[in-house]
């Protein structure tokens, strides 16, 4: 069955999409060639079903092999909306974007939404498994868990994201020896449990009211997320007063400005003092020269 969604204008399927590298990471796909992008995921009925959304600058027709009953023609129709930011609002940025050149690019093709996972809890997990290592190694990581604990698809060889009872029925042993999650075992153990358990709502910070520093601290209680990954899920909630810096943002940030030489977090911060509570938005859609060798 199909179901059509419409977005808030301006909207550009594409720049949802790649907005980020959570393309990269399953159980997202993306098939280029048709300008489609599959999910595939675990309702909260333990049915287990793909997604197959293409748009346009209306909205998204969402495919689903099967029939839904009405619940779960409600739950997808939320999650998608949430994974693609149907009915966010971005002409306030737009408004200041227009003065910047490196910026003047972003309505035009409608970016500042977020790629997002229909779950925050499947987004703090894959931002805690960013931290301190290499691209290869968080996609590695991803596929071990999925591989070790997601749902399978009915006739297929695709899993959902594990849901976190069954990472929480698990042991912080066994995600390090098996899974291969390293250091950060313990913390996605303890994410899972604390979910599982009912002890931590991380639903709830979608629609939280907080301010954003209130908000930020938060997320900064939960383990192993730092200043990086805290500003990292606030983008993805929709708060843009903080930059995730890592080693990438130093980079373009050394290049663009100061010729390769090696910068500081508060350098970073400073070149984008001025966009207040768009600081984020700035960052990540800025259009940086990447001519430079190594980027």
């Amino acid at each position: 069955m199909n179901l059509t969604l419409s977005a808030r204008p301006p909207f550009n399927f594409l720049s949802t999409v790649q907005s980020h590298g959570w393309l990269q990471l399953a159980p997202f796909q993306f098939d280029e060639a048709a300008r489609m992008l599959f999910y595939t995921d675990h309702l909260s009925n333990d049915r287990i079903i793909q997604y197959r959304m293409t748009g346009d600058s209306k909205g998204v027709t969402v495919e689903i092999k099967g029939r839904l009953n009405k619940a779960e023609q409600n739950e997808v129709k939320g999650k998608v909306t949430w994974m693609l930011g149907l009915d966010q609002d971005f002409s306030s940025f737009y408004k200041v974007a227009r003065k910047e050149p490196k910026l003047r690019h972003a309505e035009k093709l409608a970016r500042g939404r977020v790629l997002r996972s229909p779950t925050f809890f499947e987004d703090v997990l894959k931002t805690i498994l960013t931290t301190n290592t290499l691209w290869a190694a968080t996609k590695r990581m991803n596929l071990n868990l999925i591989a070790s604990f997601g749902g399978s698809l009915a006739a297929s060889d695709k899993k959902a994201f594990p849901t976190p009872d069954r990472i929480a029925a698990s042991s912080p042993k066994v995600l390090k020896e098996a899974v291969r999650v390293g250091y950060r075992a313990p913390a996605i153990h303890e994410l899972a449990v604390r979910v599982a358990s009912g002890e931590l709502d991380v639903e709830s910070y979608k629609t939280s009211t907080l301010p954003t520093l209130e908000l930020r601290k938060e997320l900064m209680n939960i383990r192993g997320v730092g200043p990086y990954a805290a500003a990292n899920l606030l983008m993805i909630l929709g708060r843009s007063d903080f930059i995730p810096i890592d080693s990438w943002a130093l980079k373009v940030v050394s290049h663009e400005w100061y010729r390769g030489k090696p910068v500081t977090p508060k350098q970073v911060e400073k070149k984008f003092e001025k966009w207040g509570k768009y600081k984020g938005l700035a960052y990540w859609f800025w259009d940086w020269n990447l001519k430079y060798e190594g980027v």
